[in-house]
């Protein structure tokens, strides 16, 4: 398997003429998935005794289970959360693959880990903490959330009437689903202030007022979202920041998606109050255009987190010898095996500067707005908000889910976009509504007009 000979250099060769022509395509195929049955009927076995060679395997993954796949850097894909990394953050991804760095240890991956903290600096500069905060990259805001929760909790247990106690935190409807699920792997209760739209100061106040006094002991966390993922509403983070800090919590912000807008001038004000969180989550693989996988936790005291994850072991000893201090990664998050996942961050920062970053995220927000003044011109369509940073809800009049899923389904299938609906909290209710989600720059106005003229 390790020989280098022809058929390698040649498989090497066939592999970099895709990468070029898939990192120059400006609009790629929008594939659309297959059943197992349908895939494994097109393909075969591909895993055999005998392998079935790199040409074959190859052949397999281009002209059939890549267009089983959709690019999340389609222009016309708005679903979710995109992506648009660079094309020198995915060139540079290769590298990194290339260049085998283990990322846990500054003994084994110095050079790697310097870059990422070069990135590192920038991230933290956006988020406005003080002096000495710091973070790492982490597989995403799932990972990053949970490292956080998971230090808030130990925290909280320096207390030694806390030990062995069940812990409980206050977040809202609206946050990320992974709030919810990383705290039963911590085996934490959460209670929900009830409210899709922004967490005020009062609502968090009538929620901590309504806890009995069994509850309020094991309150040790409150999590606030800077840009929900399903409209991309921002907390009120300052008043939620005086809160915590009157009843000795732990402040986290989840800023997965709405982090990069720390980056606009034109939005950064709507995040006054993050600079007081005691720890922030943030993906650059969603609005700051990394590929995947990379989301990053950052800490106002990170030795808050090292006593919260640093691993103990016999062959981990050497990495504590004076030999070998730096930086260690490992010691500030869950994950001990990882890779320098923020080297194509860096190398993308490097290359085209911090304001190109800026004017690609102000882009996002500028085509949510304009996508809002298209809706409101449009008969047929109506806002159901205003557009938040670059999430845009909107009604088509008349039409059922089943409208909304038929529609998607009826674009996806024939190449042109992939748009799907969401659900929003009413009075009494939920509404299901359509949603436009920018983060590629590449987005045009013409393709807005078109996916809104879809609806006719």
């Amino acid at each position: 398997m390790y020989d280098i000979d022809m058929e390698s250099v040649e498989m090497t060769l066939d592999v970099m003429k895709y990468v070029l022509n898939r990192i120059t395509s400006v609009s790629p195929e929008l594939g659309h998935p297959k059943s197992e049955e349908e895939l494994r009927a097109l393909v075969g076995e591909t895993i055999t005794e005998e392998g079935i060679g790199g040409e074959r395997a190859f052949q397999l993954f281009k002209d059939v289970l890549i267009k089983a796949t959709v690019p999340i850097d389609h222009p016309r894909h708005l679903a979710f959360v995109p992506a648009s990394p660079t094309r020198a953050s995915i060139m540079f991804d290769l590298v990194t693959s290339a260049s085998s760095i283990h990322g846990a240890y500054w003994m084994e991956g110095a050079g790697g880990i310097f870059c990422e903290m070069e990135a590192m600096k920038w991230l933290v500069s956006l988020t406005g903490l003080p002096q000495g905060a710091f973070g790492v990259f982490t597989s995403g805001g799932t990972a990053a959330n949970l490292s956080a929760m998971v230090t808030a909790r130990e925290n909280w247990r320096k207390n030694p009437e806390n030990i062995g106690q069940k812990g409980l935190m206050i977040t809202s409807v609206g946050a990320h689903s992974s709030i919810k699920s990383m705290a039963k792997v911590i085996d934490a209760d959460v209670l929900l202030v009830e409210t899709e739209d922004r967490m005020s100061q009062e609502d968090l106040k009538e929620k901590i007022d309504s806890l009995s006094p069994e509850q309020r002991k094991r309150l040790f966390a409150v999590v606030a979202t800077g840009g929900t993922t399903n409209a991309g509403i921002i907390d009120d983070l300052d008043g939620v920041a005086g809160i915590c800090e009157a009843e000795n919590l732990w402040f986290h912000v989840d800023a997965a998606y709405g982090g990069g807008a720390l980056a606009a001038d034109s939005v950064r004000h709507l995040f006054h109050g993050i600079e007081r969180a005691d720890s922030i989550t943030i993906d650059p693989h969603k609005w700051l255009f990394s590929p995947y996988d990379c989301g990053a936790i950052i800490y106002k005291n990170p030795e808050l987190a090292k006593e919260a994850h640093s691993q103990e072991g016999s062959y981990l000893e050497i990495f504590k010898d004076p030999g070998a201090h730096g930086f260690n990664p490992s010691d500030y998050q869950i994950q001990l095996t990882r890779r320098v996942r923020g080297l194509p961050l860096w190398f993308s920062l490097a290359m085209h500067g911090t304001d190109k970053y800026k004017s690609s995220v102000e882009q996002g927000i500028s085509l949510a707005q304009l996508a809002g003044e298209l809706i409101k011109e449009n008969p047929n369509v109506e806002l159901v908000r205003e557009p938040s940073l670059s999430c845009v809800l909107f009604r088509r009049k008349g039409w059922t889910p089943d409208d909304y899923r038929n529609w998607t389904y009826k674009n996806h299938r024939e190449g042109f976009a992939l748009v799907t609906p969401t659900k929003w909290r009413t009075a009494d209710d939920f509404e299901t509504i359509a949603r436009f989600c920018f983060i590629n720059p590449d987005t045009t106005k013409e393709d807005v007009l078109a996916i809104l003229n879809s609806m006719d």
